[in-house]
């Protein structure tokens, strides 16, 4: 339990200074604990409840939050996320860390390139809005991660929306996705509750943590110590499935 608590902890500070789910830390570190890799997934998707809801509570609270912005791709998410635990069933352990590792390498990659912010948001219809978080919302569910990492750029690059405020939009989009996820994982049979509580409680501490200091700290230092995580994960996943 204990090991638990301060795994949830670590992943909730992660969640909150980066603006993403936790999924892409949390997974990796179950696998180690001794997780069963769907089991592991379907305990990322419980606590991304905990972390997204109370993070974009702090992020609405600081006025960061434009909720009418991610309202549609939201609605795309969950339905999509409904799908996750169907498609987490029907693939072996392999070939969901395959896919894991692929996304933990996109992540990797793209804090290499520097998304271009632009001054004007553009208007785009609900539809479209509807249509990218859709495929977002069952992929990310699927391997249980948030899906916040595609979504911060496909907002800032395609849809010009300023980087804090995508930021804080990912974070809201996971809201949709884990709670479509946790039904459909737990339907799936996936789920560890017990754990996924204990992790997720510990995990709102870390959040508010991480929030706190999410506007504090130098962009460089920021960027450099997600950079050591992902490449940490890749390397594990990568020994884990060839070695």
């Amino acid at each position: 339990m204990l090991e638990l608590a301060f795994v949830g902890a670590i992943v909730g500070l992660i969640s909150g200074f980066f603006g993403v789910g936790g999924g892409t830390i949390l997974v990796p570190l179950l696998l180690i604990l001794g997780f069963e890799t769907k089991i592991a997934m379907g305990i990322s998707v419980v606590q991304m409840v905990f972390s997204s809801v109370y993070g974009s509570y702090l992020n609405n609270k600081k006025g960061t939050l434009d909720i009418s912005l991610v309202l549609f791709i939201g609605f795309g998410g969950a339905i999509g996320a409904l799908l996750s635990g169907l498609i987490t069933a029907r693939f072996s352990d392999t070939t969901l860390e395959l896919i894991f590792l692929s996304f933990a390498i996109f992540a990797l990659l793209r804090l290499f390139f520097k998304t271009k912010e632009h001054k004007e948001q553009k208007k785009v219809s609900k539809f479209i809005l509807f249509s990218i978080g859709l495929p977002l919302g069952a992929l990310s569910m699927t391997i249980g991660v948030g899906g916040s990492i595609i979504l911060v750029p496909i907002l800032v690059g395609f849809l010009h929306v300023p980087l804090k405020k995508a930021i804080s939009a990912g974070l809201f989009f996971v809201v949709f996705s884990s709670l479509s996820g946790f039904i459909s994982h737990y339907l799936s049979g996936n789920l560890d509750i017990k754990s996924g509580a204990i992790i997720g409680i510990a995990s709102l501490l870390g959040v508010y943590v991480g929030i706190h200091f999410k506007d504090r700290v130098e962009e460089k230092l920021q960027k450099n110590l997600l950079v050591t995580f992902y490449l940490a994960i890749v390397v594990y996943l990568i020994q884990r499935i060839f070695v």
